[in-house]
């Protein structure tokens, strides 16, 4: 058989024509402000962000108006309307907030009713030209005679009283303390808890008496003898 003929050199390996890479582009001025400025809403928008916070959750206060002050005997827990429970646990402590403001209002109303009456007059004058003993010493005669700026003047007080006691916090609807604290030497701070609500229930029971005693008085210097407590010979 013929010998192959030897084989011929092979052909060199065809070269893939690849396009040279774009030129790098210089970060201009204008692209730096461009990524800066998109930096910077990125960072303003997360401030805006709402981060969740765990919710400190508050317990309702539950009132029992058979624990309160003021259910002492011999009378007990008096409520014939049933006003105790016609709301909420806020609802009981506005009624007891008015309670104790009437109260404490009263009793001041009571005891200087029975001073005037009694005679008893602040020294000076209440006006320039008119003494305290001038208004006389019958209560509502009195009031009557006291000047339109005196008259302002209690008023403008009582309102500041009333202002000042609803805006501090916690409010008394939230168990805060009642009606403005007025005790520098501390004395109830070092109480017990008994000797406190021992003090609640007199300082209750001696309101509620001296607003039947303002009312009475009034009422038998409007209508003598309306009172029979009260004699029409006794001139209040």
């Amino acid at each position: 058989a013929p010998a192959s003929p030897p084989p011929g050199p092979r052909p060199p390996p065809r070269r893939r024509l690849t396009r040279p890479p774009p030129p790098l582009q210089p970060v201009t001025y204008i692209t730096m402000l461009r990524l800066v400025t998109l930096a910077l809403a990125l960072v303003g928008a997360s401030a805006f962000t709402p981060v969740s916070k765990p919710v400190a959750r508050v317990a309702p206060m539950q009132v029992a108006v058979e624990d309160m002050a003021g259910v002492q005997n011999p009378v007990g827990l008096f409520d014939p309307m049933g006003l105790a429970t016609s709301g909420n646990d806020e609802t009981l402590l506005w009624f007891r907030a008015a309670e104790l403001k009437h109260s404490r209002v009263t009793m001041l109303a009571t005891a200087g009713w029975l001073v005037n009456s009694a005679g008893v007059f602040f020294p000076g004058d209440l006006t320039h030209g008119t003494k305290f003993s001038d208004l006389g010493s019958k209560p509502l005669e009195a009031w009557a005679a006291v000047p339109f700026a005196g008259k302002f003047q209690i008023l403008l007080f009582a309102g500041c009283v009333e202002f000042f006691s609803e805006v501090k916090k916690p409010h008394y609807m939230k168990g805060g303390p009642m009606g403005l604290q007025c005790d520098p030497l501390g004395i109830y701070e070092n109480m017990t808890p008994e000797m406190r609500k021992t003090r609640m229930n007199r300082e209750l029971a001696n309101g509620r008496l001296a607003m039947i005693g303002i009312m009475s008085f009034i009422a038998a210097a409007k209508v003598p003898g309306s009172v029979p407590a009260i004699p029409a010979a006794f001139d209040i």
